[in-house]
């Protein structure tokens, strides 16, 4: 299946937001739009992955779909929305063998799944799904209606907007539109572009090793924004707006919201040196030292010996993984107010500027 690639108009005067990777989370997306003050004045342009990974991807697509109604609303297809068309239409990018696994993993996570069990059909196994593709057809029509319409691309004079990345920025609809979706660590391959492309897909937070930063990379040199904070997929993710430049070569700004409890740092502290951050990929640990609130571990990777939270860890086939984990501590002046992801008996798991770390003095 090949990219849909639509053209673009971003008038002047009018201030354009882009959002990428809500995966479900209504309440980010709700608490974002009022934080920027989104009226019908803006434009809102949402690179995709509105669905799948939490329970409200379908309650958070039919709010887009009425903010579409209402607003100025450009949305893409970004790889896991076309989980549900594609399912619906038997298959084509995805082959069936990936839905029950998938399903199993993710329940009503997972839209298909949700969409199946509110029209009333089962799910649970493969002879299950001609009749429950019927079922979500009967009773979603609006709904993959908006799904199927989502183009891949959108394309101005000075932006190109894509859920993945893309290759190039000529015959853009001979690419595979699956490609342009799913198109992982797309930074990393030393892509450079005339106008400015516009990602999200990858959280941003794994493109380093050292501190995990979930707010917007701007590659300056190659014309390239990557925006997806690991909303819902990371303990401590957070859903960006980038807001783009009033004119062409502008400076771009964003805004963010996590749902944290915010509180003042009653104490200052230096970052620590030599930071280490443990990303989803390269997560594996040796638990040395087993506690109730922390475990000593040593991260398979690296060799690095640090202390993780203990519910942050997992068992699997392959041994013990962590979620994404860090002993950064965070440079914090008194008086500053930081976002606190969690409250330990050895100090804070906070955020500043979008940065995570670790915060050792009083708080209040």
């Amino acid at each position: 299946m090949r990219a849909t690639v639509r053209p673009i108009r971003l008038p002047p005067g009018r201030r354009v937001l882009v959002i990428s990777d809500i995966h479900g989370n209504l309440p980010f997306l709700k608490g974002l739009l009022e934080k920027v003050s989104f009226s019908k004045e803006d434009i809102l342009i949402v690179l995709g992955d509105i669905l799948e990974k939490s329970e409200g991807g379908l309650e958070t697509l039919q709010y887009v779909m009425e903010l579409s109604r209402t607003h100025t609303v450009y949305t893409l297809m970004g790889n896991c929305d076309d989980i549900t068309p594609a399912f619906l239409d038997g298959g084509r990018n995805i082959p069936e063998t990936f839905y029950p696994r998938y399903f199993q993993m993710w329940g009503e996570k997972c839209a298909v799944v949700k969409m199946a069990h509110a029209a009333g059909a089962a799910i649970e196994t493969p002879e299950d799904y001609p009749q429950a593709r019927r079922a979500i057809a009967r009773a979603f029509p609006g709904e993959l209606a908006f799904l199927r319409s989502l183009p891949t691309i959108y394309l101005s004079d000075d932006y190109l907007f894509v859920h993945g990345g893309v290759p190039r920025e000529e015959g853009l609809e001979a690419l595979s539109a699956h490609q342009c979706m799913k198109n992982d660590a797309f930074l990393d391959q030393g892509r450079t572009f005339r106008r400015w492309v516009v990602v999200g897909h990858w959280p941003v937070t794994l493109y380093r090793g050292d501190i995990p930063s979930a707010k917007p990379i701007f590659l300056h040199d190659r014309h390239i924004a990557s925006i997806d904070g690991g909303c819902t997929l990371k303990m401590d993710g957070q859903l960006n707006a980038l807001i783009l430049p009033e004119e062409p070569g502008g400076e771009f700004s964003y805004a963010a919201y996590d749902g944290n409890p915010v509180m003042t740092a009653l104490d200052s502290q230096e970052p620590s040196a030599d930071p280490i951050n443990i990303r989803w990929g390269r997560s594996r640990v040796e638990v040395l030292e087993r506690g109730a609130e922390f475990c000593r571990c040593r991260h398979v990777e690296s060799g690095r010996v640090l202390d993780i939270l203990t519910d942050y860890l997992r068992e699997g086939d392959e041994g013990w993984h962590c979620e994404d984990s860090t002993d950064y501590r965070l440079p914090v002046k008194a008086g500053e107010r930081l976002s606190i992801v969690r409250q330990t008996s050895r100090g804070a798991l906070a955020k500043k500027d979008g940065a995570t770390g670790w915060y050792l003095g009083k708080l209040k």
